[in-house]
């Protein structure tokens, strides 16, 4: 009887003593931090969030594949760095190195794994030369130099249809403009610029034929669209000119530029263009300057420079 007395103290004592040792880890873990072997004392540790696109990845930690997947938080991280890897069957994998620090959440959220196979579809249904998309309304043109003709579809290749023909430049164009609204395109060459209309006139049975502007003595940097539809603002070498977009017209020189090859934007909601070209400054020091014009409000007097210089050309 009093051994049996003597055991139950002993174990009781025990309980009491395992209880009381492991309080501390146990009190740890509860507000955040484990006990680091490395370091012989207790670690706040840090959290790593993972969210994937799709879902439902396998995990990796430092090459041991976590029971949950994504998405998915791993609690009581020592801080280190962690190699993390990320796999789905039919993607290509993830996989990146990970800095855990104490009391903070490492968060990796934005995860794409992309397909090994991605679906490709064919938009086309003509030969092909170029294309580019105008993304306010939808569409995308294609050019068939075959052919020489535009064609026009939504962006899942739909309502497939020939809109107007196309005039070939050479050497071929390195940018097309479509017009703000949405009938004519521009495109043009170091020397041409080229027009063609997308839409038939209400006063015609055909549509424009399109025509070339071109400019042998001058290098062509870019061409834009006025708001208006109407104008270009035409931007070479050497000069940045506006001209109605016909061929007959003449062009108004609004600038002469001290700078080969400027940096040029042109704004066509506002019509604003800016343009950075050299000027001497009063210390004789030669700056590159940023400038602007604000061609919004000078319509009227660009047709009016355009009509000045008609009736010059008549006399």
């Amino acid at each position: 009887m009093i051994s049996e007395q003597k055991i139950r103290a002993f174990l009781f004592y025990l309980g009491v003593f395992i209880f009381l040792a492991g309080l501390p880890f146990i009190l740890s873990f509860a507000v955040g931090y484990k006990f680091d072997p490395h370091k012989f004392k207790f670690t706040k540790t840090g959290i790593i969030v993972i969210k994937t696109q799709p879902a439902n990845a396998s995990v990796y930690l430092n090459n041991a594949l976590l029971r949950d997947k994504t998405p998915l938080t791993i609690n009581e991280l020592l801080p280190a760095k962690y190699n993390l890897k990320i796999e789905l069957d039919k993607y290509y994998s993830w996989a990146r190195e990970v800095e855990v620090e104490k009391g903070k959440v490492s968060r990796l959220e934005k995860i794409i794994l992309f397909p090994l196979r991605p679906h490709i579809k064919q938009l086309n249904k003509e030969r092909l030369s170029s294309f580019w998309i105008d993304a306010t309304d939808n569409n995308i043109y294609y050019v068939n130099q075959d052919d020489s003709s535009i064609y026009t579809s939504n962006l899942e290749g739909e309502n497939y249809k020939q809109v107007a023909p196309f005039i070939a430049i050479t050497p071929p164009p390195v940018k097309f403009r479509l017009s703000p609204d949405k009938q004519k395109l521009l495109y043009f060459n170091k020397h041409q610029v080229a027009i063609s209309s997308l839409t038939r006139r209400r006063d015609a049975a055909s549509q424009e034929e399109p025509f070339i502007l071109n400019y042998p003595g001058e290098g062509l940097a870019d061409v834009f669209w006025h708001s208006d539809s109407y104008h270009l603002i035409i931007i070479s070498d050497r000069k940045i000119q506006a001209r109605e977009a016909r061929t007959d017209s003449p062009a108004v020189d609004l600038v002469n530029l001290s700078r080969k090859n400027s940096d040029v934007f042109f704004d066509t909601d506002t019509d604003t263009l800016y343009f950075t070209d050299y000027q001497q400054a009063g210390d004789g020091n030669i700056y590159n300057n940023l400038y602007k014009i604000e061609l919004n409000t000078k319509t009227f007097l660009l047709q009016n420079l355009i009509g000045t210089k008609d009736k010059e050309d008549e006399q």
